[in-house]
């Protein structure tokens, strides 16, 4: 049985959230998106935490994290996904305005997927996002099983 990938967004930036989503439409990304405020957001989703929404088993899910957020930023968010035994099987791909050599290698340390950096520039990030796309249309994605 193959399940549709989850796409899941951790961006504090309302536009930058919706120009990732309109533009993976553009690229013909029909998957369905759910969308996270900050660091903490994600982390109790994933971590099954508290009351709000949670993950489900045996479903797979990619996640684009921005790395400056609020409450918890996403090199932490990165680490603690990388050293949950079921959750570091999940690809995660870090979307950001910089492009801090340091901060690249270490999210590629921490055990990121990809690192796209969020070109000021609409066209740039526009054809960023679609790439995007069209990596997510081949990319094969584990499931992500079990409690916690």
């Amino acid at each position: 049985m193959h399940n549709e990938v989850i796409i899941l967004i951790a961006e504090d930036d309302e536009g930058h959230a919706g120009l990732i989503r309109k533009n993976l439409a553009r690229a013909g990304i029909s998957n369905h998106v759910e969308h996270f405020k900050d660091g903490q957001e994600i982390i109790d989703f994933l971590f099954r935490i508290g009351n709000g929404p949670h993950r489900r088993s045996h479903t797979p899910y990619i996640l684009l994290l921005d790395i400056r957020m609020p409450k918890l930023d996403g090199t932490e968010v990165l680490k603690r996904i990388k050293e949950d035994h079921e959750l570091r099987k999940m690809p995660v791909i870090m979307i950001t305005t910089t492009d801090d050599p340091r901060e690249v290698e270490r999210c590629h340390e921490l055990g990121c997927s990809s690192y796209i950096t969020k070109p000021v520039e609409y066209d740039a990030f526009v054809n960023a996002v679609r790439q995007l796309g069209l990596y997510l249309a081949v990319v094969q994605v584990p499931q992500v099983n079990g409690v916690h």
